[in-house]
């Protein structure tokens, strides 16, 4: 009650246009505790589908690229609990650093540190992703055979390690965070450098997150035309393919809001590393760092969408609106169906050859789900 009515109190001892400005500071303060809100419950909902998935998958592929992206929700959850939480603190205090802040202490250095940490977080383990898949596509062999469970998840730790090493490498470098102009968030010290070291942070910062980008488009686009040469040679009956689009669409769909969220802002970095004295870039850092923040908002939707069951529906729709060939759609189906029974018999030997000679034939397919569907109705 103190704190609000102190604030009241300044904002009536302003002149005249303290109203828009309180206003203004109290529309901050919502927007962010609302994308907060959005941010948690969407990684939470996501979270919940994944680790169901985790525990219920027998396919080892499969289980390694679910913990991965379920590692992916937990970073952008806890990038949104702490990230959001520091935020909301500056605008109720209405940005006056010194006000809960003083000056023998400093609060810049663990928020900057949360910024860099899981800003790089969700970038390295897109890539730690695409990598895996693409060793998983284009290696089966060498995939199942030198890539056990273990390698997966101490290369989840290497990767948290990395960012966290950048993330604390100011603090170490004696190169403390710095709190910016907008005064609503902290980051690396880029306004008139020193030395060399206040524009080494920066840029690697900013080479780190590219490369990570580039390294994801490369494994994707390479996962992605062998799957497609899979197609073309019509061995869509292999084992595991409709799983295997469903991870390269969550993938590619990753990678795009990644680029669209993360690309601008650190180009902007660079540019303000190689040129310190860009006063309009310096203006707009901050929006391209809210445009950052979105990247932990659609991520999370991309694992409650893209998911098997919700791309047949959109295949669905797109055979009955565009008028496709209904083969396309009959091959889906059966491969939908061989992949499930081999997920169902990979804990129990190999699948029966004189089940697999059960199946509908393409023609009757979809004829054979509806009377099966209308049977248990």
């Amino acid at each position: 009650m103190s704190a609000n009515g102190s604030s009241e109190a300044g904002c009536r001892s302003e002149v005249r246009p303290s109203n828009s400005t309180c206003s203004q500071k109290d529309l901050s303060v919502t927007a962010s505790a609302i994308s907060m809100t959005v941010g948690v419950l969407s990684n939470s909902l996501a979270l919940f589908i994944l680790v169901t998935s985790y525990s219920s998958i027998r396919i080892k592929s499969k289980a390694s690229f679910l913990l991965f992206a379920s590692s992916l929700v937990v970073t952008d959850l806890l990038g949104h609990l702490i990230n959001g939480s520091l935020v909301i603190i500056v605008y109720s205090f209405h940005k006056k650093w010194e006000t809960f802040d003083p000056p023998p202490t400093s609060c810049a250095a663990p928020f900057g540190a949360c910024m860099v940490f899981f800003g790089l977080s969700p970038l390295f383990l897109g890539s730690a992703m695409a990598v895996e898949r693409c060793l998983g596509v284009t290696r089966p062999i060498f995939h199942s055979t030198a890539l056990a469970s273990r390698h997966m998840k101490r290369l989840l730790g290497l990767t948290w390690l990395l960012a966290a090493l950048v993330a604390l490498l100011p603090v170490l470098l004696l190169r403390p965070y710095r709190v910016q102009s907008s005064r609503s968030w902290c980051f690396f010290y880029m306004e008139e450098p020193k030395d060399w070291l206040d524009v080494l942070l920066p840029l690697l910062f900013s080479m780190l997150g590219l490369m990570a980008l580039l390294l994801s488009i490369v494994c994707n686009a390479l996962t992605s035309c062998t799957l497609l040469q899979a197609r073309l040679r019509r061995k869509h009956h292999c084992r595991g393919t409709s799983y295997h689009i469903e991870m390269i669409c969550q993938l590619q769909a990753i990678m795009l809001v990644s680029c669209v969220c993360w690309g601008p802002l650190l180009i902007r970095v660079i540019m303000m590393s190689i040129n310190s004295n860009d006063e309009p870039a310096y203006l707009s850092l901050l929006m391209v760092v809210r445009m950052a923040t979105w990247n932990q908002i659609l991520d999370p939707w991309v694992y409650i969408l893209l998911r098997k069951a919700v791309l047949k529906k959109i295949f669905m729709v797109f055979q009955c609106c565009w008028g496709l060939n209904s083969l396309n759609l009959q091959r889906w189906q059966r491969s939908i169906l061989h992949s499930s029974m081999d997920t169902s018999n990979s804990g129990a030997g190999p699948t029966d050859s004189r089940f697999l000679s059960r199946l509908p034939q393409p023609e009757t397919a979809i004829e054979s789900i509806a009377l099966t569907q209308v049977t248990v109705l």
